[in-house]
């Protein structure tokens, strides 16, 4: 399963108000970083689809929920349970770390 697309028209729809926990990728084609973490994103989104809705979120072209959200820096992984904020991951991190954050709101 390929990670769920965000944008500013959906991100309401299937983030705020999903039942699951959501991992947003905020990210953009000319971050280096962002490119290493795209494996793992996609990695999870296999892996975990069964607990977790895993999307990606291009800050270029969906500029308002990163603008709500304070979202300066990329990667930024934002982690929302019940349409809140419970978790975060700036910057590219190795797999492990993200499949911890999952484990912990199993």
């Amino acid at each position: 399963m390929e990670p769920y697309i965000f944008t500013d028209q959906n991100f309401n729809e299937e983030v705020v108000k999903s039942d699951k926990l959501v991992l947003v990728d905020f990210w953009a084609v000319w971050c280096g970083p962002c490119k290493m973490i795209t494996q793992t994103v996609k990695d999870l989104a296999n892996e975990y689809s069964d607990i977790i809705k895993v999307g990606k979120l291009d800050v270029d072209n969906n500029p308002v929920v990163p603008t709500n959200y304070g979202i300066r820096s990329i990667p930024t992984v934002l982690f929302f349970k019940n349409g809140s904020i419970v978790d975060s991951v700036v910057g590219a991190v190795q797999k492990e770390k993200f499949v911890e954050k999952i484990i912990n709101f199993k």
